[in-house]
């Protein structure tokens, strides 16, 4: 299952719902697609949805999800990395009305650097074969299960290793 969800910014994202639902009904997409809509007017005619869901439910959908799909409001994919899941990041921009500014888009793009858990989508027109390609495209990422910890400890770690090899030297 694929699960879109658009958070709950008060602008419509009728784009990303548009498209998603346009790939189910050419058969790009195979598999059932749940999506939050939030306050997008599409109504999708060939996926399951619901304008919001309840927080326990947006959960279970997250968790169930081969591919989650999230607007860019770190909120909507903070959400898949904390149960391991690589999702895929489609941030709103000003110019289609989607959000006030930009600020999804440099942010996505500044997590996806930094982070690499994340994959950025900017022009819808990449989403198709990033959905139909999504485990090539993602395997190797870390997906969110690297926690702060336990990038501590292998840094920790390697500090350590690096202190004895200098006292071996000497």
């Amino acid at each position: 299952m694929i699960f879109v969800t658009v958070g709950t910014h008060e602008q419509q994202f009728n784009r990303l719902i548009e498209y998603i639902d346009n790939l189910k009904k050419d058969g790009i997409i195979t598999e059932d697609v749940v999506m939050q809509i939030g306050y997008s007017t599409y109504e999708p005619k060939y996926c399951k949805w619901q304008k919001l869901y309840p927080y326990q439910q947006m959960i279970k959908l997250v968790d169930e999800a081969r591919i989650v799909i999230a607007h860019g409001g770190p909120s909507s994919f903070i959400m898949p990395l904390q149960v391991g899941k690589t999702p895929i990041v489609v941030p709103r921009q000003k110019k289609f009305d989607e959000h006030v500014n930009d600020h999804q888009v440099s942010f996505a793009q500044e997590v996806e650097k930094r982070m690499g858990t994340i994959v950025t989508v900017i022009d819808i027109d990449k989403l198709k074969d990033l959905i139909v390609n999504y485990e090539e495209a993602v395997k190797g990422m870390n997906g969110g299960n690297n926690s702060n910890n336990t990038k501590f400890n292998i840094e920790l770690e390697k500090m350590v290793s690096e202190m004895f090899e200098g006292k071996n030297r000497k």
